[in-house]
C-alpha cells in the first residue's frame, strides 16, 4: 500500500513538472498540422476567396470593437483602433499562424483590460461583444490547426486570463464572464471535433492506400509463385531426361572405358540429387495449391493444345478466329508454356470484360521470336469497372520480362482492345556467374 502511494506521488510530481515543458512545446511555437490536400479540388484551391471573405469579416467586426472600446471603456481613439485593429489582424493570421495569432488576441485583451475605464457594467469585460467574437473566431482555428491539449492550454489561458481581468481590474464591470467561457469553451469542442474528423479520414485514406499497396504486391507474389510452379514442372522433366539419358549412355558405347562410366555415373546422380532437391522445392510451392492431385500432375500445356484451347472458348459461345504466320517449329518449354498461356488469359479477358465480340488470335513464328497478337473488336455494352486488378494482365507481363520479351495492351482504334507479346525464340541467357 505504502509502495502504490509513493508511486502515485512520483507520478504527480511528474505530471506537474512536465506543465511547463507541455506549454511551452505546445504554445511557444509556429508549427501547427498542414493545410489538408487532397487530389479532388478542395478548400485550398479557394484559399484566395477564403483570405478575402476573412478579412471582410474581421474588418465588419473590428469597427463595433473600436466603437464599443471607446463608448464603453473610455479607451482613446488611438488605442481603440491599435487594439481593435489588432484583434482583426489575429483573426486572418489564424488562417496560417493559429497559435501566433492568439497569443495577439490574448496580449490585446489584457492590455484592454489593463488601460480601460469602464462606464457601464453593461458588456462581457474584459471583452467586448465584437472582441469575444475575434477570439472565439481565432480559438476555432487554433482548434482546427494544433493538437487538442494544446487546444484547451489556449482555451484555458484564455479564460483564466479573462477572470483575471475581471477580478483585478476595478470599474462597473458585471459579472458575466461565464457567457464568455461557455461560448469559447463551444467553439474549442466544435474546432477539435472536425479536426478530430479530418484526421481519421485522413489516417482511413492512408490505410486504403497501404492495404491497396499490400493486395497489388500480394497478387505479384501469387502469380509469380504460379509461374515458379509451372516452370518447376517444365525443368522437372528435364533433369529426369538427364539421368536417364546419362543412364542409358553407357549401354550405347561398346566396351565404354572407366573414366565414361565414371563421369556419366556422376552426371546422373547429381541429375537425381538436382531433381530430389526441385521436387521438395515444388512441394513448398504446392503446398497451398488449391488444384486437385490429378490437375498437378498434368503435363504443362503448350502451343501444340492451341487448338483446344480455341475450341473451349467456342464452345462457352465466343467468337474466335485464328491464324498462323510463318513456320511453326517447337521452341523451348518456357516460351511455349508462356505463349499459351498469354492466350489463354488474353481470351479468358475477352469472355469476362468483352463477352459476345470477336476475337482473334494470331501467332507469329520469326526467325528469332515469337509474336502473339490477341485482339477482340468493341463490346455493345461497356464492362462494368472494377477496383480490384485481376491476375491476367500481371501473369502477362510477368511472363513476357521473365523471357526477356515485351508486352503491349490497350485499346484499338475502334473501341475494342489488344493484346501483344513478343518473346525471344529462346530466352534470354542469364549473366554468367563471375564466381
Amino acid at each position: 500500500m505504502q509502495k502504490e502511494e509513493t508511486g502515485a506521488k512520483t507520478r504527480l510530481v511528474a505530471a506537474l513538472r512536465a506543465v511547463p515543458r507541455n506549454l511551452r512545446d505546445d504554445l511557444w511555437t509556429t508549427a501547427n498540422d498542414p493545410l489538408p490536400r487532397t487530389q479532388r479540388p478542395s478548400w485550398l484551391d479557394w484559399m484566395p476567396a477564403f483570405v478575402m471573405l476573412l478579412v471582410m469579416t474581421a474588418a465588419s467586426i473590428v469597427i463595433p470593437a473600436v466603437n464599443q472600446l471607446g463608448s464603453l471603456y473610455g479607451l482613446d481613439t488611438s488605442y481603440a483602433v491599435l487594439l481593435g485593429g489588432l484583434q482583426g489582424v489575429a483573426l486572418v493570421l489564424a488562417l496560417f499562424r493559429p497559435v501566433p495569432a492568439w497569443w495577439a488576441v490574448t496580449i490585446a485583451m489584457v492590455i484592454i483590460a489593463v488601460v480601460a475605464e469602464p462606464r457601464t457594467p453593461d458588456g462581457l469585460f474584459p471583452w467586448t461583444g465584437p472582441g469575444l467574437a475575434l477570439q472565439a473566431g481565432v480559438l476555432l482555428l487554433l482548434a482546427l490547426r494544433v493538437r487538442p491539449r494544446a487546444a484547451v492550454e489556449a482555451l484555458t489561458i484564455s479564460i483564466l486570463a479573462g477572470l483575471a481581468c475581471g477580478a483585478f481590474v476595478s470599474g462597473p464591470h458585471n459579472d458575466d464572464a461565464g457567457v464568455a467561457a461557455a461560448i469559447l469553451t463551444a467553439v474549442v469542442v466544435v474546432g477539435a471535433a472536425l479536426r478530430g474528423s479530418r484526421v481519421a479520414r485522413t489516417e482511413l485514406v492512408i490505410q486504403e492506400e497501404l492495404t491497396a499497396e499490400e493486395r497489388a504486391r500480394r497478387t505479384l507474389l501469387e502469380e509469380r509463385n504460379r509461374i515458379a510452379r509451372e516452370l518447376h514442372d517444365v525443368l522437372a522433366h528435364h533433369m529426369s531426361l538427364i539421368s536417364i539419358q546419362a543412364q542409358v549412355a553407357p549401354h550405347l558405347v561398346e566396351d565404354p572405358p572407366e573414366e565414361l562410366k565414371e563421369n556419366l555415373a556422376g552426371i546422373r546422380e547429381n541429375a537425381v540429387e538436382a531433381l530430389t532437391e526441385l521436387r521438395r522445392v515444388l512441394g513448398v510451392l504446392r503446398s497451398e495449391d488449391p488444384q486437385s492431385e490429378g490437375a498437378r500432375h498434368t503435363p504443362q500445356p503448350t502451343l501444340d493444345r492451341l487448338d483446344e484451347l480455341v475450341g473451349n472458348v467456342r464452345d462457352a459461345g465466343q467468337t474466335v478466329t485464328t491464324r498462323t504466320t510463318g513456320e511453326a517449329r517447337p521452341l523451348s518449354p518456357g516460351v511455349e508454356l508462356s505463349a499459351f498461356r498469354i492466350v489463354q488469359e488474353a481470351l479468358s479477358n475477352v469472355m469476362r470484360h468483352a463477352s459476345g465480340t470477336e476475337a482473334r488470335v494470331e501467332i507469329g513464328y520469326q526467325p528469332d521470336a515469337l509474336t502473339i497478337r490477341v485482339t477482340n473488336t468493341a463490346p455493345d455494352e461497356p464492362a462494368p469497372s472494377s477496383t480490384v486488378a485481376g491476375h491476367g494482365l500481371l501473369g502477362m507481363r510477368e511472363r513476357t520480362a521473365m523471357l526477356g520479351g515485351e508486352l503491349a495492351v490497350g485499346p484499338t482504334p475502334d473501341g475494342g482492345y489488344e493484346v501483344t507479346a513478343i518473346m525471344p525464340a529462346t530466352p534470354s541467357k542469364l549473366p554468367a556467374d563471375p564466381g
